[in-house]
């Protein structure tokens, strides 16, 4: 179970329906089926309903259709964010060697989340050991479903662009966005 927040999915707006038509009913069934979905970018990485006609999804994807269902239901209480922490392999199993390779202790790294009554709730992430990424959080900020596309990778580089001016780092951008998609893709096997 990963919430005590349930209500149950009754619009006919598309991701209540393709929802309802995979037999998910409530919100909480909803996240549960879409947490143990693995984790993966789908051929369109702003195409959120993808999620459940894909079966897989990111941190972006999975949360912007659980909060899509929301608005659809009109629950107002599940807010939908983008966070940048420093992502390093005690708080993202599997960047470790990219980041080791690399010279680099940490990536400033978007991860996009829900919350609801002011608690987190991440379905894309186990804590059940290492640093939440929570511990780290450099800075969050309010989206909507539609944001998770064009909007999120321009937070994400302007950021990580003012950190390579603000700690005065000897990396190039674009090597940090490679290294940067190297870590995704160690996330992904």
């Amino acid at each position: 179970m990963v919430s005590k927040f349930n209500f149950k999915i009754e619009s006919e707006l598309p991701c209540s329906k393709l929802s309802k038509a995979n037999n998910l009913n409530d919100f909480l069934s909803l996240c549960n089926h879409i947490k143990k979905l693995p984790y993966g970018r789908t051929k369109n990485r702003s195409d959120y309903v993808s999620v459940l006609k894909e079966n897989k999804g990111t941190c972006s994807t999975k949360h912007a259709f659980l909060k899509q269902v929301a608005i659809e239901n009109n629950q107002d209480k599940v807010l939908l964010f983008i966070g940048i922490y420093k992502m390093n392999n005690s708080n993202t199993k599997g960047v470790g060697d990219v980041l080791q390779q690399n010279n680099l202790e940490y990536i400033p790294e978007a991860h996009t989340y829900l919350k609801i009554n002011n608690t987190t709730l991440d379905i894309t992430r186990s804590t059940t050991s290492g640093e939440s990424f929570k511990n780290v959080l450099l800075v969050e900020t309010e989206i909507l479903p539609n944001d998770i596309g064009d909007f999120k990778i321009e937070f994400h580089k302007n950021y990580i662009k003012q950190w390579l001016l603000n700690d005065n780092l000897n990396h190039k951008f674009e090597d940090i966005w490679h290294i940067r998609e190297l870590c995704i893709a160690a996330l992904s096997t």
